[in-house]
């Protein structure tokens, strides 16, 4: 699987994302995935790293070998309406 094919289908699972994808081992086969996504808020990681799986689909454990998925929340920034 190549990078741009495993970002498009997260970016079609999770229009909004920042994308960061690594190959570690120069292979194809083994990716670190930095995923940062709005629909990951109020969600636990579990809950996260399975919407992620979900969005793979048959690629995890096929294509796909290995993952490090890290899964993040934008922050909020300061026009949200909190009060300082």
């Amino acid at each position: 699987m190549t990078p741009a094919e495993l970002e498009r289908l997260v970016r079609a699972a999770f229009p909004d994302a920042e994308v960061v994808i690594e190959d570690l081992a120069g292979d194809g086969d083994h990716y670190r995935l930095t995923i940062t996504s709005e629909a990951f808020r109020g969600k636990s990681r579990i809950e996260q790293h399975r919407m992620v799986y979900a969005a793979l689909g048959p690629h995890m454990g096929g294509t796909l070998h290995a993952l490090a998925l890290v899964t993040r929340v934008p922050h909020r920034t300061a026009g949200n309406g909190s009060r300082s």
